[in-house]
């Protein structure tokens, strides 16, 4: 990531290459997104590589691509796959998904059992994330 941010995308592909192939999330993620985007003269924009990366980092449990499929399902109208995906998201913590669905509930694509269950695995979530030392290194 340090090399994307200083401008030199071709080491931070390579890293990031290397680092999905062992299996790491966040690459697959930022691949992903790299592809989607295009960066540099070093990766050329790639809606289907870039679609590929997303969906093995969802499925590997990257909250953020779970959400950015959900927003591609919903973009295309495919409102129950979209509230599938933010579900999925909101269980794993991410507070953005948990405001879509809170929307989706208002607007009537989304139960209300789906919604309370999200909300209760949501707050499961975000309290598992909880110690005193994260509250002391937050403070």
């Amino acid at each position: 990531m340090k090399h994307c941010q200083k401008g030199d995308y071709e080491s931070g592909f390579e890293y990031f290459t290397k680092a999905a192939e062992l299996g790491d999330v966040g690459a697959l993620y930022n691949l992903s997104c790299m592809y989607r985007e295009g960066e540099g003269e070093v990766v050329e924009k790639d809606e289907k590589k870039g679609l590929y990366y997303l969906e093995e980092a969802a499925i590997a449990g990257h909250p953020d691509a779970r959400y950015n499929l959900g927003c591609d399902e919903g973009i295309n109208q495919r409102y129950e796959r979209a509230a599938k995906h933010f579900i999925i998201a909101a269980n794993l913590g991410h507070d953005k998904s948990v405001q879509v669905l809170k929307e989706s509930y208002a607007a009537g694509k989304v139960s209300k059992e789906d919604f309370a269950a999200a909300l209760r695995a949501h707050q499961a979530a975000v309290d598992a994330t909880k110690s005193p030392q994260r509250e002391a290194a937050n403070a």
